[in-house]
């Protein structure tokens, strides 16, 4: 007998467990993590063996690395092996080596500054590296919930349950009777189809190539030419990125789909002479989808069965580890008991929206790539060609390049519109766009911190508007509260109740509502915290978090009825 609780409960040719993962990408690991945090019964299904042979995703956003946190891998995937001295410039180019075009400087790992609003900034670890880290913490079958080389051949979905009959590499096929099923298996997710689900193309589908290849020594040849990325702009159809994917020798070229030679696909990118080793040469369709459901009774959709989006700008990894996040503590609730008849379907009706919001953003991420007009010239040594590349690079410039790689906003500043509800008596808070820049209702910004690392500012507002207000649905901000620790090591077990004692001592106490989350068998934990510099953050005497680190409730004084919130927060209220 296995453990029941991380494999399923063997009933002679039958399994049953809570929960059915099926994809092991870094989105269904992810929601393994947040499923393990939890405890809930889970079995994940993977048809690969776990290696990654042509890694994609390489940069981890940085609120994926505060789930990541919450989970405990964020070190392990920071110290991954991305080396902290490498550079993190990103340069347009005609080839590596040759004509810059422009540059964004943005330092080294090793050296940039902690940001203000986050513990966790983004890092580097490509998905060859990323996915073999998490499912080896994890485990893998029989010493964890994880099965290599398994395939979902059926699927049957019952009111109670989900059957799913698998398949794995030795033809031994095994039928899993599961509470719930999360596909989190791909663009071309067979999970979805079963469904029926559609997924609506929203702009045109583009066919592109990547070659991985190995380059000993060109990092060296640059020296200070060298970049994380390089884009490789010339007239001939090369205008996307050369990424470096270890820091080291191995790299990855993304360009339009031909039968041209991979090889020199790559020569041709690259002006310098050096030692190319193509190691594999993969067509992928770049599309912008994302589905019309995200739930079909038991059944739910993550990651890129639930949305795909150009990989300009990252957000793709960034929006399917904030579906994990967002679904895990749900699906735990229902399990537990304590959900109300509509938490689930607040999954849906919260994560579609940012993915669309993402698709849109990182489509004109690309539209800035392709729809450049590049002069013939572009590459020649003469007057007419410095002239043209004067002049792109000047248009690089002035098209706000920066947002690609640095717009926290597109991590962080997500409003869950069913969080909203009432704030203290006699107030509704305002909508989204109603937040001013200097704080959600005129305020002042919060005091500058007196962190000894000089980690936050001295007197100034510490952080951008999203960081430094607790309107319910909005991540709850970022602050620290001593070495190493931040609030947002406060949540993400149960909800948490957080009482500033800065405020007025007539404010009451939370009481009430303790007893009616206890009513209703929702877990909740009170932390009183004296810090004047948070308390300001949080701008409420009150403020009430939920599991997945989102502002449930604010108040300046306790509810008048306790238990309305408490079953508007669970998902049980109208």
């Amino acid at each position: 007998m296995t453990d029941s609780r991380r494999t399923g409960r063997r009933t002679e040719e039958t399994e049953e467990t809570e929960v059915l993962i099926v994809g092991g990408g870094p989105v269904g690991l992810a929601l393994a993590l947040d499923l393990t945090h939890r405890g809930v019964d889970f079995v994940l299904v993977e048809a690969g063996d776990g290696r990654v042979t042509h890694p994609r995703v390489s940069t981890v956003g940085p609120r994926a690395m505060e789930e990541f946190r919450r989970w405990g891998v964020a070190d392990a995937i920071r110290g991954a092996g991305w080396p902290a001295d490498h550079t993190l410039d990103i340069a347009w180019v005609t080839a590596v080596g040759e004509y810059e075009l422009h540059r964004l400087r943005l330092g080294t790992a090793g050296e940039r500054p902690l940001p203000s609003y986050t513990p966790e900034p983004e890092a580097i670890c490509p998905q060859h590296w990323l996915a073999p880290l998490l499912t080896a913490r994890l485990g893998v079958r029989p010493a964890g919930p994880v099965r290599l080389g398994t395939r979902m051949v059926g699927l049957t979905r019952k009111p109670d349950r989900v059957r799913v009959a698998l398949v794995d590499g030795a033809g031994v096929r095994t039928t899993v009777h599961a509470r719930y099923l999360v596909g989190c298996d791909g663009a071309s997710s067979p999970v979805r189809k079963a469904c029926g689900i559609e997924a609506p193309e929203r702009h045109r589908t583009r066919t592109l190539r990547n070659i991985l290849f190995r380059a000993p020594g060109l990092g060296s040849l640059l020296g200070p030419r060298a970049a994380l990325v390089h884009f490789v702009t010339e007239p001939g159809g090369l205008r996307y990125p050369l990424r470096a994917m270890d820091g080291r020798e191995l790299y990855r070229l993304t360009c339009p789909a031909g039968p041209a030679d991979a090889e020199r696909v790559v020569r041709r990118a690259i002006a310098l002479a050096v030692r190319v080793e193509v190691l594999s040469d993969t067509t992928w369709h770049l599309t912008h989808r994302v589905a019309s459901r995200y739930r079909d009774g038991r059944v739910f959709l993550a990651g890129d069965a639930a949305h795909t989006l150009s990989p300009s700008g990252g957000l793709g990894l960034a929006t399917g580890v904030g579906d994990a996040a967002g679904l895990g503590w749900k699906l735990a609730a229902e399990l537990a008991g304590w959900a109300g008849a509509g938490l689930l379907d607040t999954y849906e009706s919260e994560r579609r929206p940012i993915a669309v919001n993402s698709l849109e953003e990182s489509h004109r991420n690309l539209r800035r790539t392709v729809d450049r007009r590049l002069s013939g010239a572009l590459r020649d040594g003469t007057e007419d060609g410095e002239r043209a590349r004067a002049a792109l690079g000047r248009e690089i410039a002035d098209s706000d390049p920066l947002r690609e790689f640095d717009a926290p906003d597109l991590h962080f500043a997500h409003r869950y519109a069913s969080a909203v509800i009432a704030d203290e008596k006699g107030r509704t808070d305002p909508p989204p766009d109603a937040v001013g820049p200097e704080g959600s209702d005129g305020s002042d910004g919060p005091e500058g911190s007196d962190m000894p690392d000089g980690r936050e500012g001295s007197g100034m507002p510490d952080g951008p508007v999203w960081n430094r207000t607790t309107l319910p649905g909005v991540r709850a901000p970022h602050a620290w509260l001593g070495p190493g620790r931040s609030t947002l090591d406060l949540f993400g077990g149960e909800f948490v109740l957080l009482c500033f004692e800065r405020f007025d001592a007539g404010a009451g106490t939370p009481d009430g509502l303790v007893r009616a989350f206890a009513d209703r068998g929702v877990p909740l934990r009170v932390r009183h915290c004296r810090d004047p510099r948070v308390a300001r953050r949080y701008e409420r005497p009150f403020v009430l978090v939920r599991p997945d680190g989102h502002v449930a409730w604010r108040g300046a004084v306790p509810p008048a009825d306790p238990l309305r919130v408490a079953d508007l927060v669970r998902g049980a209220g109208g």
